[in-house]
């Protein structure tokens, strides 16, 4: 498999071909390794935002590994760039690589809150938790310009619907004024992931996300507004980050969190080819050390999709990991449990609302 040249401004350091295109690819790739040898620069790193316009929103989640009923992804690709990102290979359906493509080439559904708003106007709308997002960040760096998170969360409150928001993004607090009113309809959820508290490792991995010390300062400022925060540990990478989980979650702990949870790394599809590049390319002396720690947490392998096991692992690596994680939990996470949030407030505006929720 060619390879386009290496880009440290992103996550990926690498651009491969889309498996479904891949003859396709390969020949652009060397008409532009050409038009580079000659000195022509014919790529820009500028981000692309590209409309598309679906016929629908809402995504029903079926897995058991997830706790919500329904997704929503605004955007389709993620600036932020994490090197690990599950849904990389999501955008090879859409034409491109999961690789830079998916940093650099952002697909945003400009119609989202009309979609939304006539998938509650359907009378056979039951209102579960509705996660933003079950895919690529919500808040990710186009959000600033397109608003269309915002204007979902619009939408949630004007249909008194229940909305949980997950982001590694700063930009949530823009959206306060919004949160603090579903929330005294305890109608939001949020959960904040911190992966690492080293900026070093951060701008390697989550080259552009929000620092550690803007996502903690989130924390806070959610926590004192009394808005239940959830911090994820996600994902944890032996031999990479996991011997922070004790910090992570005390430095949580003392800004509000409420609870905290881990997910185990898993690098599934093509993406273990373009993390194993990574890793070697920024971390060549402990490259092999974390591969081989992540294959015994995952039955030798690099990727595991069973269920359950996937997110947590299995092994001794993985029990040190969750040992670890309780002990830190139950040493500076209060015990206390956040109320199960609410649905029987939902309506549809024109409808009389109801008299006793």
């Amino acid at each position: 498999m060619k390879k386009t040249r290496k880009n440290h401004s992103r996550g990926a350091l690498t651009n491969p071909p889309n498996r479904f295109f891949q003859y396709e690819h390969e020949y652009r790739d060397d008409y532009l390794e050409w038009c580079r040898i000659e000195g022509d620069e014919v790529e820009s790193d500028r981000t692309q935002l590209i409309p598309v316009h679906p016929k629908t929103i809402v995504n029903k989640v079926s897995s058991p590994d997830v706790p919500f009923a329904y997704s929503i992804n605004p955007y389709q690709g993620c600036e932020h760039g994490c090197i690990y990102c599950y849904a990389r290979n999501t955008h090879e359906y859409w034409g491109y690589s999961m690789g830079q493509d998916f940093e650099r080439k952002i697909l945003y559904k400009a119609n989202a809150p009309d979609l939304l708003r006539a998938a509650f106007n359907k009378k056979s709308w039951e209102p579960k938790m509705l996660m933003l997002s079950g895919n690529t960040d919500c808040y990710q760096p186009a959000e600033r310009q397109l608003l269309l998170t915002r204007q979902l969360l619009e939408v949630c409150l004007e249909y008194k619907h229940p909305v949980g928001i997950i982001t590694k993004n700063a930009l949530i607090l823009r959206d306060l004024d919004l949160l603090e009113q579903l929330n005294d309809l305890n109608l939001v959820r949020v959960t904040m992931s911190i992966t690492t508290l080293d900026e070093s490792l951060r701008r390697h991995m989550e080259p552009r996300t929000s620092s550690a010390k803007n996502r903690l300062k989130c924390v806070e400022v959610l926590s004192s507004n009394a808005i239940p925060v959830n911090v994820n540990l996600a994902p944890v990478i032996p031999g990479l980050n996991s011997h922070e989980i004790v910090d992570i979650v005390k430095a949580v702990g003392e800004r509000g969190a409420q609870s905290a949870a881990y997910i185990m790394v898993r690098l599934n599809g093509q993406i273990c080819d373009i993390f194993e590049d990574w890793i070697a390319e920024i971390y060549p002396d402990r490259a092999a050390k974390v591969l081989n720690q992540i294959r015994e947490t995952h039955g030798g392998m690099l990727n595991d999709s069973e269920w359950k096991r996937r997110m947590k692992g299995e092994g001794h690596i993985a029990d040190q990991i969750k040992d670890m994680f309780n002990l830190a939990k139950a040493k500076y996470l209060p015990k206390t449990k956040t109320p199960p949030i609410s649905t029987n407030k939902f309506f549809r505006p024109g409808e009389q609302y109801p008299l006793f929720v």
